[in-house]
C-alpha cells in the first residue's frame, strides 16, 4: 500500500468546516469573521508517552484528546486538525482501529482532519490542532493575580495510579485498574469547561505533566507565587484506598496525564464557578490561592510539605 492509498483509506473524510481539506499540498481554512486562531501541536512517542503495545483505538482517541485539552485551556472552539504519523509498517488492523478512535472523538467536537503526513519510522503520532476564540477572550497563563483562587477540575492522580500499576510499582484490583486506566488511555478534554470560563478565569492551563509542574508555568508567566492545600486536592476514592500516602502525594501533585484544567479566578467569581460546576456536572475544587511571592508552597494541615518531584520533565538528567 502506498502512502497515498493509506491516507485515502484511513484518514480522508469530508471536511465541511474547511474550504479544502485532505488531498492537496495544503488545506484552505476560513476563520470566522472577527475570530482569532488558536494553534497547538503535540507529539506522542512510543515508549515515552505510551507503551508500544497500546490498544490502537484508545491511542487514536488520546492522540487527539491531548490536543483538544490544549484548546480547552485556551477557551477556544476546536475546528481543524492535521495528523502526522511515523509508522514502522502498514498494519491495516491497527490503522483501522486507530483511525476509528481518532475520528470518534473528532466527530464529538466537530473537528475536521484537513491534512498531515505519513512516513516509515519508529511509531510517533503528531497532531496540530486549530480553533477559534473571540479577540481578547482567550484564557492565558499570564493573567493570575495576587489573592486569586486556584481551582482544578475533576480528580487528580488516577492516570498516574494506572501507570504505576503498569510499571509494576503497585498491584491494583482489576476493577480499580479498569477505572484508572480509562483515565490514562482515554482522557476527557475539558473543552466545555474552557468555553464556560471565558471572562471568568484569570489564567488557565491543562494538567498534562503534573499539577505542580503545570501550575508552575502559570506562576512563571504571571510572575506570582502560590499556596496549595494538599488536603483540598480532589482525588478518587480508589486512589486513596489503594495507594500509600507517598504514592498518593506523587500521583496527585506530580503524576501527570490527568488532562484536567487548573485555573485561577478572583474570589468574587466563586458563585459563578460553582454554577458552572453544576451545569457541566463536573467537580471544580478550590485548592489554594495566588500569592505575591514566587514559587509554590504546599501545605498539609497547616504544615509545609517537602516536595521532591514536581512533574514529568522530558529532558531531565
Amino acid at each position: 500500500m502506498s502512502e497515498f492509498d493509506l491516507i485515502r483509506r484511513y484518514f480522508t473524510r469530508s471536511a465541511p468546516g474547511a474550504v479544502l481539506g485532505v488531498g492537496d499540498d495544503a488545506a484552505l481554512l476560513r476563520v470566522g469573521e472577527g475570530m482569532e486562531l488558536a494553534v497547538s501541536s503535540d507529539m506522542l512517542v512510543s515508549g515515552t508517552h505510551f507503551f508500544p503495545d497500546a490498544e490502537p483505538e484508545s491511542l487514536g482517541h488520546k492522540t487527539l484528546a491531548v490536543n483538544l485539552s490544549d484548546l480547552a485551556a485556551m477557551g477556544a472552539v476546536p475546528r481543524w486538525a492535521t495528523l502526522a504519523l511515523s509508522l514502522p509498517s502498514v498494519d491495516d488492523a491497527w490503522l483501522e482501529k486507530f483511525s476509528r478512535g481518532f475520528f470518534a472523538l473528532a466527530s464529538q467536537y466537530a473537528v475536521d482532519l484537513v491534512g498531515g503526513d505519513t512516513t516509515r519510522g519508529p511509531l510517533n503520532l503528531s497532531v496540530t490542532i486549530m480553533g477559534e476564540v473571540p479577540p481578547g477572550r482567550a484564557l492565558r497563563r499570564d493573567g493570575a493575580r495576587q489573592n486569586d483562587d486556584i481551582w482544578v477540575s475533576g480528580t487528580l492522580g488516577d492516570a498516574a495510579l494506572a501507570l504505576a500499576h503498569l510499571q509494576g510499582h503497585i498491584v491494583l484490583e482489576q476493577q480499580v485498574f479498569a477505572a484508572s486506566s480509562a483515565r490514562l488511555h482515554k482522557p476527557c478534554p475539558r473543552v466545555e469547561l474552557g468555553l464556560a470560563l471565558r471572562g471568568i478565569a484569570s489564567s488557565a492551563i491543562d494538567v498534562s505533566d503534573g499539577l505542580l509542574a503545570d501550575l508552575g508555568h502559570i506562576l512563571e508567566r504571571s510572575q506570582t507565587g502560590a499556596e496549595i492545600r494538599f488536603e483540598a486536592l480532589p482525588g478518587s476514592p480508589e486512589l486513596h484506598a489503594c495507594a500509600s500516602p507517598s504514592l498518593v502525594q506523587r500521583c496527585m501533585l506530580a503524576g501527570g496525564d490527568d488532562y484536567e484544567l487548573c485555573f485561577t479566578a478572583s474570589p468574587g467569581q466563586r458563585a459563578r464557578i460553582e454554577e458552572i460546576s453544576a451545569q457541566l456536572a463536573l467537580p471544580l475544587t478550590r485548592i489554594g490561592m495566588i500569592t505575591g511571592g514566587r514559587g509554590c508552597t504546599v501545605y498539609e494541615n497547616g504544615q509545609v510539605m517537602q516536595i521532591k518531584e514536581l512533574g514529568y520533565e522530558h529532558f531531565a538528567r
